[in-house]
């Protein structure tokens, strides 16, 4: 998509206009001025939702202007609507250390369950500003019992990393309380949380027993949203990391199949792949008592081949090859045995964990398990993975033989970003000139750009942005240099990447350089 965008945008000139913006120097203001004006003449005004939903109120309360930010936010005529985007504006401003003011726009939301969640929010921020007193009259004036136990585990975590293991654990104490008075759905993330303060406190018993409990949790509620990792898994990655799998030995472990009872129903048969893809239509399956004695066994992981993915994806980085491979093993146990309805999305896991440890034949024999569409972008994945691995001369050779020229490129970027960041910069351009399409050489190149100046070298960085063909490429790494340098050389280069392909592009750098900018581009999308 962006590949296609910014061919749309069309070539940079040879000598575009915004070259030559800002080339004087100031000895106050550093360019402000100018680059405002410039933001000014960019921004066109709009009528999408985005001005009010989106991430620019967010950004407006992140760079001290919560209240208008606010402003926008009361326009949104839902009011379960409106209240979410106060939440989170809420969380942005307590952020960037307006406390009171976002406690103020808390205490104003209209629906008090969202109420209580920006409140909730607000209790680690007190405890984290110094201000622990006011963190604990905040959780102790939550209105709704069920967020009780989540507020006192977020003052227990605050107070730990802050070094008060003492106090802490009195806190989660009170979580921990909380929790088993209401048994609430978020019980299991309190408890995964509380494991955290436990470990923070060396108290390693206690995060023991609290694992324990959240993995008996896991095993009794299989109704965790599909849409992010429970928190069993952050249990699971922290236990794998220190080397210690038998927990999730334990879960992957099959579970016995129900018994059938003597009316003939029968109460759990198909707990495997048929039970998965059917769990949320809310299906009984019945059937003759005798029919189902001759069925096979069917049984089905306490922990999913989601669960599973997540863990691998938690532990890639930092776990050692030992317990990489261990997970692989075990990951490709689980494959074999069907993978249910997230089969693809375990094995795309697990395929990336091991060319990240240094296994780049037995990923790409994973990969060519896969159709031929879905194997194609597999295999760029595992070329970056390989080349993360600070294998980039195999990485180069594995993406020199992928046939689609496309995906080739891709593959030849991703070699092209580690070799920049691991400082090999003469390397990277050379790979950079044996690619073949414009665009993607451009892409490469910003990568480039932005290591050589990290490097110390910010005038051959430059040089080399000015080399990239299309204007909207070439304003990207521009807006990347802008993003390395000081407020000063920064303004002029954003100023420089504006003119090119409009404010969005170096809209990430300018709550450093130019806070105020925020105000005015929703000021002039609104006139």
């Amino acid at each position: 998509m962006t590949r296609e965008r910014e061919r749309r945008s069309g070539p940079a000139p040879e000598n575009h206009r915004g070259s030559d913006i800002l080339q004087g120097r100031y000895e106050q203001g550093g360019y402000e001025p100018c680059l405002l004006t410039v933001l000014r003449l960019s921004v066109r005004p709009e009528s999408d939702t985005g001005l009010t939903r989106g991430w620019l109120p967010r950004t407006l309360a992140r760079t001290g202007h919560l209240v208008r930010a606010a402003e926008l936010a009361y326009t949104i005529s839902d009011e379960l609507e409106q209240s979410t985007q106060l939440v989170a504006l809420v969380r942005a401003g307590a952020g960037a250390g307006d406390l009171r003011g976002a406690q103020a726009l808390a205490e104003s939301i209209p629906l008090r369950q969202l109420r209580d969640q920006a409140l909730v929010a607000l209790v680690p921020e007190w405890a984290r500003a110094g201000e622990r007193d006011r963190a604990v009259a905040l959780a102790e004036g939550i209105r709704y019992p069920h967020n009780w136990a989540w507020a006192w585990a977020l003052l227990a975590k605050a107070v730990a990393d802050g070094g008060d293991t003492d106090a802490a654990l009195g806190f989660a104490a009170r979580a921990d309380a909380e929790a088993s008075s209401f048994a609430v759905e978020g019980t299991e993330r309190v408890l995964a949380l509380l494991v955290e303060v436990a470990v923070a406190a060396g108290d390693h018993d206690r995060a023991v027993v609290l694992a324990d409990r959240v993995a008996a949790l896991a095993r009794s509620d299989k109704s965790a949203a599909w849409s992010e990792p429970r928190p069993l898994v952050a249990v699971l990655a922290r236990e794998v990391l220190a080397g210690d799998l038998g927990r999730l030995d334990a879960l992957l472990g099959p579970l016995p199949v129900p018994a059938v009872d003597g009316g003939g129903a029968l109460c759990g048969w198909a707990l495997g792949e048929a039970f998965d893809q059917d769990r949320d239509l809310g299906l009984d399956f019945l059937g003759d008592p005798d029919e189902a004695a001759a069925r096979p066994s069917r049984v089905q992981s306490p922990l999913g081949s989601w669960e599973l993915a997540c863990v691998l994806d938690a532990v890639a980085d930092a776990a050692d090859q030992g317990v990489a491979v261990a997970l692989a093993d075990r990951a490709e146990t689980v494959l074999g045995s069907g993978g249910g309805r997230d089969h693809d999305i375990l094995l795309r896991s697990v395929t990336l964990l091991l060319a990240r440890h240094g296994q780049a034949e037995r990923a790409m024999a994973l990969v060519g398990l896969l159709d031929p569409d879905l194997s194609v972008p597999r295999r760029v994945e595992v070329v970056a993975e390989v080349a993360r691995s600070g294998d980039t001369g195999r990485a180069e050779a594995l993406a020199r033989a992928i046939s689609d020229r496309r995906a080739q490129d891709r593959a030849l970027i991703a070699v092209v970003r580690e070799l920049a960041h691991r400082g090999d910069l003469g390397r990277a351009e050379t790979l950079v000139h044996s690619i073949n399409d414009r665009w993607a050489q451009g892409e490469a190149l910003v990568a480039v750009v932005r290591e050589t100046a990290r490097h110390g070298d910010p005038g051959r960085a430059e040089t080399l942005a000015r080399s990239i063909a299309y204007r909207a490429t070439r304003a990207r790494a521009l807006a990347e240099l802008a993003e390395l340098a000081e407020p000063f050389e920064a303004r002029r280069l954003a100023a420089q990447a504006v003119a090119l392909d409009g404010w969005r592009t170096v809209a990430p750098v300018l709550e450093r350089i130019a806070p105020r900018a925020f105000a005015l581009i929703v000021d002039r999308m609104t006139s």
